[in-house]
Parts: structure tokens; sequence; C-alpha cells
């Protein structure tokens, strides 16, 4: 017998799910799945705490990646290379971050040339205001500071202050004295850059000093058109333009009876609230424009890479104590009254510093 064809055939209804989008022809599109559905469980499993990690880790590798690539950029446009004659005083050495090197690091007191500062030098190389030798690399970390006053043989202008070698000669007499006068190889050198230097400081978003009461007036001071830095004792956030000032202050009008001793203090405890704010996490956030910012405020005799090393092997170093070459007394010579150093303390520093 065969069935009746009036009677329908059976069959079961599913509803799917309420959609969030509309259709092509306007009806709603299927809502998410519920957080207990099969496809929710897959995500949760894959999001887990090694793939967070590994995603900050990409993130942080990336954004080191971009401050080398725009430091290494900088260097090859905006660094400034030394006089030629330099790199003929200049010992040989290995790469920074494996082999010892002995870094001399200067600052000139020259001017601009738009200075109203009273006998201001604003033409040649001028003096050092800054001489600190850096010994880095191969597991070596030691600084030794020169005061700028101490009396040494200069060639061809006898007993003068150390600081006028740069004057006469610019960095190569600079390095050529030096050598002599410790025994010691230099293998390169850094010069300060004071027209590029505030940019540097800015970039890293200031430096947190702490020192002793600070007034002085560069370039005049306010009045003047120049700069009037006035620091009470404590810590001071400050920013390019005081950092320059702090780094360039020759008298101290709070304590006029500071000796080229206290200057170097004051300048080392720069150096080392620069190093600090480098590495602070803030600093960070702001590698890029640090590394953009860092070749230009330099002028020296190594590469883009070679800067790289450097830098890399002060950070492994740490921050070791400065040892400020000190005086046994003093003596008249061109210019005013210098510092004399013994051959027993000489010899002492130079053995301190080359087996750091």
């Amino acid at each position: 017998m065969c069935p009746e064809r009036d009677q329908p055939t059976p069959y079961t209804r599913y509803r799917a799910g309420r959609r969030v989008l509309p259709r092509r022809d306007g009806s709603e599109s299927i809502v998410p799945r519920a957080p207990g559905s099969p496809r929710a469980a897959r995500w949760r499993q894959r999001i887990t705490r090694k793939r967070v990690a590994l995603g900050l880790l990409a993130l942080v590798v990336g954004w080191v990646a971009l401050s080398l690539v725009l430091f290494l950029v900088s260097s090859h446009i905006e660094r400034t290379s030394p006089a030629g004659d330099v790199s003929s005083v200049l010992d040989p050495a290995g790469f920074p971050l494996t082999s010892a090197n002995n870094i001399l690091v200067l600052g000139s007191d020259r001017r601009q040339k738009n200075s109203k500062e009273p006998g201001a030098e604003t033409t040649g190389p001028g003096r050092s205001d800054t001489i600190m030798l850096i010994r880095t690399g191969g597991g070596h970390a030691a600084r030794l500071s020169i005061p700028r006053d101490t009396v040494v043989e200069i060639p061809g202008h006898g007993l003068q202050k150390i600081n006028a070698a740069h004057a006469f000669g610019g960095p190569a007499l600079s390095i050529s004295v030096i050598k002599s006068w410790l025994g010691i190889p230099i293998n390169h050198v850094v010069e300060v850059n004071f027209e590029d230097f505030p940019q540097l400081i800015d970039a890293m978003g200031g430096v947190d000093y702490t020192g002793g009461c600070i007034v002085s007036r560069l370039d005049g001071g306010f009045s003047k058109g120049g700069y009037t830095l006035r620091l009470s004792a404590g810590t001071h956030h400050l920013d390019g333009k005081a950092a320059l000032a702090l780094a360039r202050t020759r008298e101290n009008l709070c304590a006029p009876q500071e000796t080229d001793l206290q200057r170097e203090e004051h300048q080392q405890a720069l150096f080392n609230a620069m190093k600090s704010r480098l590495f602070s996490l803030s600093s960070f956030f702001r590698l890029p424009l640090i590394a953009w910012n860092a070749p230009p405020a330099i002028i020296s005799d190594m590469s883009g890479p070679t800067l790289v090393a450097l830098f890399t092997a002060l950070a492994i170093g740490g921050t070791p104590a400065t040892h400020v070459l000190k005086p046994s007394g003093t003596t008249s010579v061109a210019g005013g009254e210098g510092l004399t150093v013994s051959e027993s303390e000489k010899r002492a520093a130079v053995a301190r510093f080359m087996s750091g």
C-alpha cells in the first residue's frame, strides 16, 4: 500500500543564534558564541602568559632595533669627526666591547660667536674645560679626571696649564701631551659638542642633578643676553640649557673659594646623572629620540658601530667611582696659578686606572 501523499514529511527545525551585524538582505547576523562555547575556549588557550610575554619581548626588541638604526643613521649624517691629525696620535685597540680601550673625553670652553661673556674665547679650539679618561671594554671599568689647571710640559710652549694644549693644537696636541705625561696609550677621543648638547639633555627629558649651591653667569648672564644658573644645595631637575650652564661653569659665585677640584666634582655629578637618566625606564620610551640626538652632541674618531660598542661596554661596566688626580701644590705659570701633581700621586693614579 502506498503512503498517502497528502501527509507532510516530518522534519526538525533548528534555530540559529541572533546576529550582531545584519545580513545583506537586512536581517540580523549571529551574535558571538557564549563564553562557554568551544571557540571561546580555544581563544583562551591561545592567549597565555607565555604568548603575552613573547609579544612584549618582541615589542621591546623592535623598539631597541629602531633606536639602533636611528643612532647609526644619525652617526653617519650628523656626527662630526675631529681634525685629521688626531688619527696619527691615537693608539690602535680592539673592539671596545671585547677589548680594553682608553678614551679621552674633552670639553672645550670655546663660546658661541655671539657670546657676551667677558674674556670668552669664540674662535679656535679653545681650552679644554673637561679632561677625563675612561677605561672600558673587556671587563674593565675605570675613570680618571685631570684638573684643567694641572701644570705640565707642552712641547714648544714650556710649562703650561694642561687645558692650554687644546688651545695650542686642538685635540691632537691634548692627546699627545696627556699620553706623554701619564705614560699610557689613548685609543679614542670624544669631544663634547656644546652647540648640540642641550638638545640631547632635552631628548632625555632632563636630568636630576644633586650637589651644592651653584650660581654662575654664562655669556654674561641674563642681563647681557646669556644664561644665569642658580641652584641651591640639593637635587634639581635640569633641562638642556641648565645642564650646559653647569658643565661650563668656571666661576661659582655661590662659593668663590671653590678650586678646580670642586668644579671637576660638579661635572662628574652631571655625567653620572646623565648615565642614570639614560638607563631609566622613562628614557626607554624616549630611546629613539635620544638615539637620534646623541651623535650630534659629540665629536669623535669613532664610527657609529664603534660608538654603539662603547656605550654598551659602559652600560655593562656599571658606574665606577671617578678618581680625580690630586694636586700636591701650586706654581705660577702663564695664565695664573697652576696645580702641581707629584710623581708618586701620578703613578698611583695611573696604576689604579689601568688595573680598573
